[in-house]
């Protein structure tokens, strides 16, 4: 089935990761890195939303006037595995379409840094996926950011929730801001585009 998304509509970009300090620099948090920057691009502060378990900034992304795109750019305030219902009372409350919503999130079947974009698919065993898909369809978007998988005989659990290695550490910012880019085309320009651009 073919999804197209509305341009009328806003675009809500989630940022998929655990709340707390202790699970910040955690691998499985890298969405919610990805979201910090975009924020901080469109110039917002991150506020509770309403009765929503979640963080947004509402903004614009793209150049000013006509070609330029609103989003609400959020961070479940839920664990990983719930994030189904924070993400589905956003979608309600700001009127977004399904095919409008970006999940970025990290992904164990990519190498370190790498990006994949897609528009629906399996969850592939990541439960911040599992949970939405379970509340409101597969037909969203996502961002999907490599780390690899645990070496040796390391647990896949006790992986994603260490923090990231500080070779790996070196190049994050980098890999990040790329990350960022992608969102940003994707919401601008589509996921064609997108995908030709971003997915190394």
């Amino acid at each position: 089935m073919h999804v197209t998304s509305d341009v009328g509509a806003p675009w809500l970009v989630v940022g998929l990761g655990n709340p707390g300090s202790e699970y910040a620099g955690n691998r499985h948090n890298v969405g919610f890195v990805v979201a910090d920057l975009l924020a901080e691009r469109i110039g917002g502060k991150f506020k509770r939303a309403g009765k929503a378990q979640a963080l947004v900034v509402e903004g614009r992304i793209g150049p000013p006037g006509p070609g330029s795109r609103r989003v609400v750019v959020a961070k479940p305030m839920s664990y990983m595995n719930l994030s189904g219902g924070p993400v589905n009372a956003l979608r309600e409350f700001y009127k977004v379409p399904v095919a409008n919503i970006v999940a970025i999130h990290d992904e164990l079947d990519i190498d370190y840094g790498v990006l994949r974009l897609k528009l629906g698919g399996g969850d592939n065993g990541h439960n911040g996926l599992k949970s939405m898909t379970k509340v409101m369809g597969s037909d969203y978007h996502r961002v999907r950011f490599g780390i690899g998988r645990p070496p040796g005989r390391m647990q896949v659990a006790d992986y994603v929730l260490k923090d990231f290695s500080s070779a790996e550490r070196k190049e994050l910012d980098y890999f990040v801001d790329r990350a960022t880019d992608a969102v940003e085309c994707l919401v601008i320009d589509g996921l064609t585009r997108a995908q030709s651009t971003y997915n190394s």
